[in-house]
């Protein structure tokens, strides 16, 4: 070790007879330490919570979902679903017809998004294992009766009830008509559809969706039976679905239509970029606060070289170029500044580990997800943290030096 390394040490860990200097050293130590641990449990509790959200939007939006590029449908006759399927990592395919529509239940209503699905669906998405009330059945034995899963808040809004005596009225526009001048009949395709279900995802899908047989909604679009809105992809375990994505290119080349393969990310672009803006507010808030936290070490610095003007005279009587005592005191900043990282994230990795392990911090009583704050550590915010700490420390240290007098 160098002398100016050893020299560091020294004053950061040898007895001395004024202790005020130690003091703020072992704060501004403290203090940045806290600030890296702040950084990991905010940022490994977003990241949890991030995926409880997008787990819950994986539930009801698929893996990959096929749509047209131009126009609400497409038919599927010209889709070789053989090759579809036998592509790698296609585990399953489900095919789709969504429409705005009209649901009416007594004397309540509400607009909302039907999306028919075929059989596929069930084992497409974890839909059926989230119902709150009722059970996961679309088709009776009467061919005629259909079932609706409503999301939540339209369940309640609209006053169903399980089981229900009548059905729900669904009504959606006849193609080519408007509504002036024209009777409910002639306005309107309606259909008849029995409330047997309902489930708790996520707001945005509880206010607004509700599946039903995709017969039953191609009947009232007047679409032909192989005309669909978009066709839902489930990968095998483990596959990467940007590879997928890209293999599905050249299956999926039409001569009539042109067809876009959309991951989650597409799917729900609003929701995610929301999600990237708030993480990277975050690590804006929290720089600020490990900034504030060097102004401790600032103080520190500034008051240990007024405090050792007397071995800053004997080192140059010595023979100690001013460079090299320069070097002394930005070595043993970068010194508190390394053991307060490092000590942070270490106990920032055991307290996110103990939650993970043990749930110590409740969401509380209401009516939540999970019970407990969820927890996800990447080791990537490890590094981020490290390098943003030891960027914004090293900064204040050398310029703290820097123009001290020596």
């Amino acid at each position: 070790m160098k002398i100016e390394g050893l020299i560091a040490v020294r004053y950061l860990f040898a007895r001395k007879q004024r202790s005020v200097v130690n003091v703020i050293s072992w704060i501004s130590l403290i203090g940045l330490m806290v600030s890296t641990m702040a950084l990991i449990i905010v940022l490994s509790v977003y990241n949890g919570i991030g995926d409880i959200t997008k787990g819950l939007f994986g539930t009801f939006d698929p893996e990959l979902l096929i749509e047209p590029s131009e126009g609400k449908t497409f038919h599927t006759a010209d889709i070789d679903f053989r090759a579809l399927n036998e592509t790698e990592g296609v585990e399953n395919v489900s095919r789709l017809v969504t429409e705005t529509a009209w649901v009416t239940y007594g004397s309540n209503q509400a607009i909302v998004k039907l999306r028919g699905v075929d059989d596929n669906y069930r084992t497409l998405t974890g839909l059926d294992t989230l119902l709150h009330e009722g059970d996961y059945l679309l088709r009776f034995d009467d061919p005629h009766a259909v079932g609706l899963i409503c999301g939540g808040e339209i369940f309640y809004e609209l006053g169903m009830h399980i089981p229900s005596a009548f059905p729900a009225a669904v009504h959606i526009p006849k193609r080519g008509s408007t509504a002036m001048g024209l009777t409910m009949d002639e306005a309107f395709n309606i259909g008849y559809a029995y409330p047997i279900a309902n489930f708790f995802i996520q707001q945005d899908i509880d206010r607004q969706y509700v599946v039903t047989d995709i017969n039953f909604v191609r009947r009232l679009m007047n679409y032909a039976p192989d005309e669909v809105s978009a066709l839902a992809i489930k990968l095998r375990p483990g596959t990467d679905p940007q590879r997928v994505k890209k293999s599905l290119a050249s299956v999926l080349r039409t001569p009539h239509s042109a067809l876009v393969v959309k991951d989650r990310y597409d799917q729900q672009p609003l929701y995610f970029k929301i999600f990237r803006t708030e993480r990277l507010g975050i690590y804006l808030i929290l720089s600020l606060i490990v900034l504030i936290s060097t102004l401790s070490l600032v103080a520190s610095l500034s008051l240990l070289i007024i405090n050792k003007r007397g071995d800053v005279f004997i080192l140059k009587s010595m023979g100690m170029t001013a460079q090299r005592i320069r070097r002394s005191f930005t070595a043993e900043g970068l010194l508190i500044c390394a053991l307060a990282v490092v000590l942070g994230l270490v106990l920032g990795f055991v307290v996110c580990f103990l939650q993970q392990q043990f749930g110590i911090i409740r969401m509380g009583d209401g009516n939540f997800v999970v019970s407990t704050f969820p927890v996800a550590m990447r080791a990537v915010d490890f590094l981020y943290t490290f390098i943003l700490v030891m960027a914004i420390s090293s900064l204040s240290v050398a310029l703290t030096v820097r123009r001290a007098r020596i």
